[in-house]
């Protein structure tokens, strides 16, 4: 990437696969290299998080985040925005923040969540389990990998009009109460009625969600910040079928949701002052533009816009000119139950190597392996609007043992049954499910590339993998 050419002091972090591209990284290597560029120590003033919940774990400076933007990692960055286009969890805000300031960082004081961001709760983690319990039992189709953070139904009461802001934690608690007890029994008669979950079901959904967060907050809870009691969610079950505890539900999350107060405010005001003060704003997306719930695959999309168009709604301000960087690794991946047309075989020489390397942030899932589809990448990069590309995990093909076999593969169109080729991607996802990757081969290399930090260091075999894949 070429910071000298950046247009605009607005700035997105975008995937342009099927997630977990490295996004969390290039949020700080671009901070880096802004600083370089400017000659400034703190040129980035803002760096908001735009869409998605806690389903989007990103790695960034050794930290596993969900919520809170990358930029947790630099003390410079003066804000970290959560915008309104998220649907936030108060008490993962608190799973997040608290191990963080233990650890030395700042968080907490340089937090703002926009007002209209909207409050996510356990109804909506329970709906979530509810819905793949339904897809499986009741439609009997496959499951589509959820993660179980309760995102799509938080966005669900969102296109329903039932919100509850963040807003509403600077109100009185009986409005509150209110709002949530209406949630609560909507979602406990959609579960009973609805999705038909059955009464050992409904019991094992707690078993899970405590589970999960359990081994996702192991290492807090073995540097005693929480006890394991914190993720215990049983505590808001009651002994009868589909029957929450409302009132012990309802006190937890305004106790949680009331002590960032502090940090509820209008990011719309925030934005437009950085950008008037000549300060960069980088807005950080979760997920990936295939995982869009319009431009992607249903049901293997998220609930949430996943690229540049959607910061401009999350951050409320005026569009205009934006330079967006589009992030993906040197092979691919995914989760869940996405048809991957480049997976690569359980045998082929790469397949253990990288599998070393790939389980999800959030979930923990290993991620299946696949070879770099420039088919897939190219339509992004047409119809995304993207003026930069960042390539991650490069190393990671390197093949230092001669047996594991001497060329890598680069998908450059697809072909039917009928030998017709491809070089786009059909909209049509009955056309997409029935076709073939062809190939282009290409050597590989041997060499340490790990501490390489020009393009013309590296290996003559790596710097040919690049050029074909961009």
């Amino acid at each position: 990437m070429n910071y000298r050419r950046f247009l605009s002091k607005i700035i997105a972090d975008v995937g342009i696969s099927f997630g977990d591209e490295g996004k969390g990284r290039l949020i700080y290597e671009i901070i880096d290299e802004l600083r370089t560029l400017t000659g400034k120590n703190t040129p980035v003033a803002v760096v908001l998080k735009v869409n998605g919940g806690a389903n989007s774990g990103h790695t960034a400076g050794g930290l596993k985040l969900n919520l809170l933007p990358s930029g947790v990692v630099d003390p410079g960055v003066a804000v970290l925005a959560i915008g309104n286009g998220v649907v936030a969890d108060p008490r993962k805000f608190w799973w997040e923040i608290k191990p963080l300031e233990s650890r030395g960082y700042n968080v907490l004081s340089r937090l703002r969540i926009d007002e209209r961001a909207q409050v996510s709760d356990l109804s909506h983690r329970l709906l979530d389990l509810a819905w793949e319990n339904y897809r499986i039992h009741q439609l009997n189709e496959l499951p589509r990998g959820s993660t179980g953070r309760g995102i799509s139904p938080s966005y669900m009461d969102e296109v329903g009009q039932w919100q509850i802001f963040y807003t509403d934690f600077k109100g009185d608690k009986d409005t509150f109460a209110h709002k949530m007890r209406q949630r609560v029994e909507r979602a406990l008669s959609t579960i009973k009625y609805v999705c038909r979950v059955s009464v050992e079901d409904w019991d094992h959904f707690f078993s899970t969600l405590t589970e999960a967060e359990i081994r996702a907050n192991n290492e807090a809870i073995n540097e005693k910040v929480f006890l394991p009691h914190e993720f215990d969610f049983f505590r808001f079950k009651r002994p009868e079928p589909y029957s929450l505890n409302t009132d012990a539900l309802i006190d937890c999350y305004w106790e949680q949701g009331t002590a960032l107060v502090e940090a509820i405010t209008d990011v719309r005001e925030i934005i437009l002052q950085a950008l008037e003060q000549e300060h960069y704003v980088l807005g950080e997306f979760g997920q990936s533009y295939w995982l869009d719930k319009r431009q992607g695959f249903p049901p293997n999309v998220t609930a949430s816009h996943s690229f540049t168009p959607e910061f401009f709604q999350s951050a409320g301000i005026p569009i205009q000119p934006i330079y967006t960087v589009g992030a993906c690794k040197a092979y691919d991946t995914k989760v869940g139950t996405h048809h991957f047309i480049t997976e690569m075989s359980d045998t082929a020489p790469l397949t253990t190597q990288l599998k070393k390397l790939e389980y999800g942030t959030s979930t923990g899932r290993q991620r299946k392996v696949g070879w770099f589809d420039a088919v897939e990448k190219g339509d992004v990069l047409r119809y995304g609007g993207f003026q930069g590309l960042a390539i991650n995990k490069l190393d990671a093909l390197t093949c230092s043992d001669s047996s594991k076999g001497t060329e890598l593969l680069i998908c450059v169109a697809y072909r039917d049954s009928e030998g017709n080729r491809y070089h786009q991607v059909p909209r049509d996802d009955k056309v997409r499910s029935q076709l073939q990757p062809v190939y282009l081969q290409l050597p590989s290399w041997k060499e340490d590339i790990s501490q390489v930090r020009h393009f013309a260091e590296l290996p003559l075999a790596a710097r040919q993998y690049v050029a074909y894949g961009r």
